[in-house]
């Protein structure tokens, strides 16, 4: 069932080389791909596609695919999800990824649209960039992370967290989004 996603044929993933469904959004991931390794210096060993994540709401539970996680010296350092549209919205949710996604809160969100971006300091929440271009080069992260205390997320806190995502990213998805498995 492919719903409303066009899909064009098939494409072969930049980082992993694996053969995905072209669809507009897949080739905006993969644009997306390309610049963090072509012009922000990341290798595709730091860059983890289509991680899977698991949010819950009471007994409701499903699978998510994250977009990009970045990890340097072993530690998760930067998400980036893609969603098309007003970024506004997407804000929220980018943020809880990043403070489920590792046991501690990753330093750096990103979400993004593929025509612009929002850069968002995992600790405060705030929006600390936008554009494309403010996307921070493998240097800027390596150097940023070097200063950041990663913070535990408590379990209380990770609870509510998976139910903002599971809230703005399931409840709000329609049956033929194949980047949600619901459980």
């Amino acid at each position: 069932m492919n719903g409303h996603h066009l899909i064009l044929g098939e494409l072969v993933d930049f980082i992993t080389g694996q053969i995905l469904k072209d669809t507009h959004d897949e080739r905006i991931r993969q644009e997306i791909a390309r610049r963090l390794i072509n012009q922000k210096g990341y290798t595709k060993m730091d860059i983890e596609p289509r991680k899977a994540l698991v949010v819950q709401a009471d007994d409701k539970k499903a699978v998510l695919k994250v977009d990009f996680i970045i990890t340097l010296a072993g530690l998760v350092s930067m998400v980036v999800k893609y969603g098309p549209g007003s970024l506004v919205t997407r804000r929220r949710a980018v943020l809880a990824v990043s403070r489920l996604i590792a046991p501690y809160q990753v330093p750096v969100a990103v979400i993004t649209n593929g025509q612009d971006a929002e850069i968002i300091s995992g600790p405060s929440g705030e929006v600390i960039d936008t554009g494309l271009e403010a996307i921070p080069s493998k240097q800027e992260l390596t150097r940023r992370v070097a200063d950041e205390i990663m913070e535990p997320i408590s379990k209380r806190q990770a609870e509510m967290e998976s139910r903002i995502l599971y809230c703005y990213e399931v409840d709000d998805s329609c049956e033929c989004d194949d980047d949600i498995c619901k459980l």
